[in-house]
């Protein structure tokens, strides 16, 4: 059709199509009429019932199952590198970074907390991020940090 379309300069009628394509006219109508009704996402596919055309549409808003896993196992993998610093020095990460509950903090707003200086906040976030650069912890991230690399 998309051939004939260039070829007339306009859309052709079912009776130019079955010529061309030789094929009776009733039904090169009934598919073309097929092709211009819309198909409901529940109707089934095959001879299952079980099976319908919405199965085949993909969702672009579903998280990847993998990511999802890979996300869980990095988040794990954090935390017991965290649990490997003082007290401190990790709820100044986990406040610093929003690492509970997603909301960052400020320098101030972490000092206000521990009632110490936001200078005093900054060393301590420098000293923990410095012990969480050590070999032996990062050798626990080395296979997301490679991930991330890709």
């Amino acid at each position: 059709q998309k051939q004939l379309v260039q070829e007339y300069g306009r859309e052709p009628t079912p009776e130019e199509v079955a010529e061309e394509i030789l094929l009776p006219v009733d039904r090169v109508r009934a598919v073309l009429k097929m092709a211009q009704q819309p198909i409901s996402l529940q109707s089934p596919v095959g001879e299952s019932e079980e099976t319908n055309f919405g199965d085949f549409i993909e969702d672009k808003g579903a998280e990847n199952p993998s990511d999802m896993t890979a996300i869980v196992l990095l988040k794990e993998k954090i935390k017991d590198v965290l649990e490997t610093l003082t007290e401190r020095e990790r709820q100044v990460l986990e406040q610093r970074f929003g690492l509970v509950d997603g909301y960052s903090r400020t320098l101030e707003e972490v000092g206000r907390q521990f009632r110490v200086t936001r200078e005093r906040i900054r060393q301590i976030e420098a000293k923990a991020l410095r012990k969480m650069r050590h070999p032996t912890r990062i050798r626990q991230l080395e296979g997301f940090l490679e991930a991330a690399e890709t």
